[in-house]
């Protein structure tokens, strides 16, 4: 029986790593799994190592607290791979965890696939240097990366963006009416504060202030935040002094209803500007960090865009109000031309689906060709 080892870090990896199992076993039912992920993946009949969760603090503000348990979880899963000997590991996204296991595990003689590559083209270009010899092959998501790492001879192959799988574009907007009770003459706009707590308690603050000003203008405003599951306990406790009490969505088919209901959005830079393309939401993309990591990100940040439809249409399809554009009165007015200005949002609707057709390859759905990807890798 051909073995393989899996790790994901966080939820949007134990997504993909579900996908990933399944079309593995439909091409190869004999295929023996173990590793690290969260639900999705036991659904997929894997048996994490350890809970998932305890690597989604991984960030770059929450690793100290955590350092000493963290190593310890690298130590214990290089561990794992040595004692099992997989014919191919698979590291799916995580890099400051799965680099770590990745380096570990080099002189195994054991085949490694990372699956979602780093987004060292965007900051931090020097940190590629240190990759070659920690993979056999790296499955990239978006179609400009193979050739940016492919000149550093780190085997990219290009297997689509699994945004196309999400059914991000398949909600009902009537179920989400009809579930949570609102009138059909309500406006929702979706709100999209991030993953972490961190974040999402830094954008918050600002976001309730824009819905404030944006129910002066538009008084059957419903705002939805749709919350990660891991934090949406905590947003549901700091909206509740909102003076326009938001709905919260916290499951995925909840979301894409949302979504398919929404008249406009405003969301944190990443794959959640995919997300809300697929579903022809037009929106306004912000963030915010402190001022001394804005500078420094400033000086690092090798693209021209930070939303990642942006970067794909090759021009500010969407607005970005980063940094000291963050604030309620732009935000706010940027969202209010969305809804009132019927030639706004169709300019950006247009503009979806050239860019989200960079991300198909030719044939197959990008769980598949991930799976025959790695496949390829066993003997």
């Amino acid at each position: 029986m051909k073995k393989i080892f899996i790790i994901a870090g966080e939820a949007s990896g134990d997504v993909l790593g579900g996908r990933l199992i399944r079309a593995l076993q439909a091409r190869r039912p004999d295929l023996e799994f173990s590793g690290i992920g969260g639900p999705r993946m036991a659904e997929a009949g894997l048996i994490s190592q350890f809970p998932m969760q305890e690597l989604s603090r991984m960030g770059l503000a929450e690793i100290l607290p955590h350092l000493l348990p963290l190593l310890r979880r690298i130590r214990e899963t290089i561990a794992a791979i040595a004692a099992s000997r997989p014919d191919v590991v698979v590291t799916i996204d995580s890099p400051d965890f799965n680099i770590r296991v990745l380096k570990g595990i080099k002189d195994l003689g054991v085949r490694r696939i990372h699956y979602v590559a780093p987004q060292v083209w965007a900051w931090r270009q020097n940190r590629v240097k240190k990759y070659p010899g920690l993979w056999d092959e790296l499955l990239c998501l978006l179609p400009f990366e193979p050739e940016f790492f492919g000149k550093y001879g780190l085997h990219p192959k290009f297997i689509g963006h699994p945004v196309l799988e999400s059914g991000a574009g398949a909600g009902s907007a009537e179920r989400f009416f009809a579930t949570h009770k609102i009138l059909r003459s309500a406006v929702p706009v979706v709100i999209l504060p991030g993953s972490r707590v961190t974040e999402t308690s830094r954008l918050l603050p600002v976001f309730r202030e824009t819905m404030a000003r944006l129910q002066r203008d538009i008084p059957n405003l419903v705002p939805v935040l749709a919350a990660a599951p891991d934090i949406a306990e905590a947003a549901a406790a700091m909206t509740a002094d909102w003076p326009v009490e938001p709905i919260i969505v916290r499951d995925e088919p909840d979301r894409y209803d949302a979504f398919a209901a929404a008249r406009a959005a405003l969301t944190k830079s990443g794959t959640s500007t995919l997300e809300l393309a697929m579903a022809g939401v037009p929106m306004a993309v912000t963030y915010r960090v402190n001022p001394i990591s804005g500078a420094i990100a400033r000086r690092v940040i090798k693209v021209k865009y930070v939303a990642m439809i942006n970067l794909l249409a090759g021009r500010e399809l969407v607005p970005e109000l980063l940094q000291q554009d963050c604030k309620p009165e732009k935000l706010a007015a940027t969202l209010r031309t969305l809804l009132t200005n019927g030639q706004a949002a169709n300019a950006q609707r247009d503009g979806f689906a050239p860019a989200l057709n960079t991300l198909r390859t030719a044939d197959r759905a990008p769980s598949q060709a991930a799976a025959d990807a790695i496949l390829s890798h066993i003997l």
